[in-house]
């Protein structure tokens, strides 16, 4: 026995060790004929009738995936008109007087395209998704600090469009 300044009640040390619960297997599925046992996914929803149920709940879910394929393509083809929009405002010329009305019209594009596509949880993963994130985090963050005349430096440049170029291709590849 334990002394008294055990944190374990008084009470449940002096319980007899005949209330321990024993704990029983299920019963296993009944043998087949052959001898095997039935014991499948597709077994357990054929024998309770679920399989219909399940056939059903997939033929709902079809219109789902024609929503989900036309979201996919409006982000794909907003991506591109975003591509597109960074490529001619960062190739400009410094001395264009349009810039400064380019690199707003540029962020402006970006922010609601990052505002739209980074809280959808199925676009996360993606590459063209990930390396599009991180085009538009360079040249906005280049702007914010230098201002939208100031040219991208060509090491900078050169890895923005580098990135562009890895999403257009994982778009062209669906991913």
């Amino acid at each position: 026995m334990r002394a008294a300044s055990s944190p374990v009640p008084a009470a449940v040390l002096a319980a007899p060790s005949s209330a321990t619960t024993v704990v029983k297997p299920l019963p296993r599925a009944a043998a087949a004929p052959s001898g095997n046992v039935a014991t499948g996914r597709r077994d357990v929803l054929a024998g309770t009738g679920l399989g219909a149920a399940a056939a059903a709940v997939l033929l709902a879910l079809g219109p789902a995936c024609g929503a989900a394929r036309a979201a996919d393509e409006e982000y794909v083809s907003e991506t591109k008109e975003v591509i597109g929009k960074v490529r001619s405002t960062i190739n400009m010329d410094k001395a264009d007087p349009n810039v400064a009305d380019a690199v707003a019209e540029l962020r402006e594009l970006s922010n609601s395209w990052v505002a739209k596509y980074r809280r959808e949880k199925s676009l996360l993963g993606r590459p063209s998704f990930r390396e599009m994130y991180s085009a538009l985090n360079a040249v906005s963050g280049h702007y914010i600090s230098f201002g939208p005349t100031a040219p991208i430096p060509a090491k900078r440049r050169a890895r923005i469009l580098e990135e562009m170029d890895t999403a257009e291709k994982a778009l062209l590849r669906g991913r």
